[in-house]
């Protein structure tokens, strides 16, 4: 059973994505978007000066991401995040595992969904942990949206398949879900999103 996620409206909801061409601002012009950039320590940096100065309910995290669940594509929900470049084994810590946290490796906020590894390079080939999708901001927003109370829920469209070709087909597809995105919004919030 899925989790009943808090009212989503322009009020109380924060959207981050990673860059303005995955979702451009006129889609949304009602909502608060925010482009956090790419990679981990952006995505942290914007998501706590915006979750600090609007005090959300909810962020939604929106992006594309690259598969490696064939079974796959589209537009599909996170249901848990991961860090697959985070490797301290040296040390005698899980892969994935942050050093000296509590908890294990993986960020649920209860929301079904597939699994999502984040990490700080473009995945061209299958990381260790395993995972359905792969890609830079989302483990980052979750653990920030966790720390500061917020209930979080990514939302990731499958732009490439995570292998050699992935950098092309990147290019080629990032804009694509947008449109499947401000559906999904509208039918999340219950209203009109669209201009």
């Amino acid at each position: 059973m899925s989790k009943i996620s808090p009212p989503i409206t322009p009020e109380n909801t924060l959207i981050i994505v990673a860059l303005e061409s995955e979702l451009p601002r006129q889609h949304l012009p009602e909502w608060r978007v925010i482009y956090c950039g790419v990679g981990k320590v952006n995505a942290t940096l914007e998501a706590t000066k915006n979750i600090l100065q609007f005090q959300p309910d909810i962020v939604l995290n929106y992006g594309s991401a690259g598969s490696l669940n064939p079974t796959l594509s589209g537009l599909v929900e996170v249901g848990q995040f991961l860090q697959h470049d985070m490797d301290v084994r040296a040390l005698g810590f899980a892969l994935g595992q942050t050093p000296f946290e509590e908890g294990g490796i993986v960020l649920s906020f209860g929301y079904q969904g597939v699994i999502c590894a984040s990490g700080d390079h473009f995945v061209t080939s299958p990381p260790e942990l395993p995972t359905d999708l792969v890609d830079m901001e989302a483990y980052a927003l979750a653990k920030t949206a966790r720390h500061f109370a917020c209930d979080f829920r990514a939302f990731k469209y499958i732009s490439d398949q995570a292998d050699g070709d992935a950098a092309t087909d990147w290019q080629e597809n990032q804009r694509l879900g947008a449109a499947l995105f401000v559906e999904l919004l509208e039918n999340l919030s219950g209203g009109d999103t669209r201009t």
